[in-house]
């Protein structure tokens, strides 16, 4: 079992620091588009807006911060995000109790917090890899995949049952405090972390911008997997405002229904990030990809069917379930297969370029989802993004292209 494995104190430090703003954020899911629906009383378009848009700033505000953060050491910077998010999402309550909050202001904070996340989680990764053994790298990743789903499973139902009762600005203050929490965690984490070593005086170069997508464009796995995840995660997360229209204002769910749509499924996130390392070695990992990465597609436009009343509410749970599933399994074989192959002085740029174009595609797909949803209808939008996303099996790996410089994984976990 994958939480039998010993991975150590400074481990432990930092997975509990992860679940705390992991919780946090579940207890937060969907807060913004139920604020911009229920308080400032947004139409579809500007839902999908205020999800395409911040996001996209926060990409592009991240691009210069990949060099930045690394050639630093990682934990400091992570400290410095968790406590940029609480500070950003602190702004949204005040402005609210005096009647300042407004659609600009959520988009800013959209735009920082997705900005902040891009630049933690490279700084994250990093330093996981310098953490923990080669050998345990997806035991840790499936441990925070795990971590992520159980959280949204618990989270998001205790959230709902607070908006219906406060309204959705309450839980953006559990959301920020999570983050100081975590910042407090990281914080307790001892040892020495080595400094990045760079011969250039000016490490924050043009040239450095770039490095992340030319390693990952020049590598023909993650080339292929990059291209794949950037439609599938764009198609996916564009269906989460549509949703939040149909459910919310036009099939009258209420808050509690909503959050629990999403919420249930995600005990499948501890099934499938659970199976994922003896999977990998009875299977081997081009067979996650390959079988797994197209399951995790086939389901989406299950969400086009979805009706009132109890049986509307299963329809979601039902895909969500199978999406998820097959997600939490893929997606930790995913980030250890891209830390394993990726140098490490490239590691905090590859993961900022991978998260931009993932924020990108989301921002893109998501703009556009809204623009069909106000033309048409929240409906025929999800019915495009599942009949679209059924393509993406074509752009995963072929078998040569994920077994250049393949390091083993599968033996090595047998």
């Amino acid at each position: 079992m994958v939480g039998r494995r010993r991975l150590g104190r400074q481990f432990g430090w930092l997975w509990a620091a992860y679940a705390v703003s992991a919780y946090g954020s579940g207890l937060g899911f969907g807060a913004f588009p139920l604020i911009a629906v229920l308080v400032l009383h947004a139409g579809p378009a500007e839902v999908s807006v205020l999800s395409a848009v911040g996001p996209a700033v926060g990409a592009l505000i991240a691009v210069p911060l990949a060099p930045w953060v690394e050639f630093r050491r990682k934990r400091p910077v992570m400290i410095a995000m968790d406590l940029t998010r609480f500070a950003v999402m602190a702004t949204i309550p005040v402005a609210y109790a005096f009647g300042w909050l407004s659609f600009v202001h959520l988009l800013v904070v959209s735009a920082v917090l997705a900005a902040a996340k891009i630049a933690f989680n490279a700084a994250g990764g990093a330093y996981l890899k310098a953490l923990v053994q080669p050998d345990d790298l997806l035991v840790a990743n499936a441990r925070f995949e795990s971590t992520n789903w159980s959280s949204i499973a618990v989270a998001p139902p205790l959230g709902g049952a607070v908006t219906g009762l406060f309204g959705p600005v309450i839980v953006v203050v559990a959301d920020a405090l999570s983050y100081l929490l975590s910042a407090l965690g990281i914080t307790a984490i001892h040892g020495r972390e080595e400094a990045p070593r760079t011969t250039d005086k000016s490490p924050v170069r043009a040239r450095a911008l770039f490095d992340g997508w030319r390693h990952i464009m020049g590598h023909p796995g993650l080339r292929a997997l990059y291209l794949n995840n950037m439609l599938v995660a764009g198609l996916i997360m564009a269906t989460e405002p549509l949703l939040a229209v149909l459910l919310l204002r036009q099939l009258g769910f209420p808050a509690w229904q909503y959050g629990l749509a999403f919420a249930a499924p995600c005990v499948g996130g501890l099934i499938g990030s659970r199976l994922a390392r003896r999977v990998v070695a009875r299977y081997g990992r081009h067979r996650v990809f390959r079988t797994v990465g197209t399951l995790r597609a086939i389901w989406l436009i299950g969400l086009a069917f979805v009706r009132p009343g109890v049986v509307g509410l299963v329809t979601v749970m039902a895909v969500e379930l199978a999406i998820i599933i097959n997600m939490s399994l893929y997606t930790p074989v995913l980030a250890t297969y891209r830390l394993e192959h990726t140098p490490k002085q490239l590691v905090a740029r590859t993961l900022s370029a991978w998260s931009i174009g993932q924020q990108a595609s989301i921002a893109i797909l998501t703009a556009l989802g809204g623009l069909l949803a106000d033309v048409t209808s929240p409906r025929t939008a999800l019915t495009v993004a599942g009949l679209l996303i059924l393509t993406s099996p074509l752009l995963l790996p072929r078998h040569d292209q994920t077994s250049q410089h393949e390091p083993g994984l599968a033996r090595s976990h047998s």
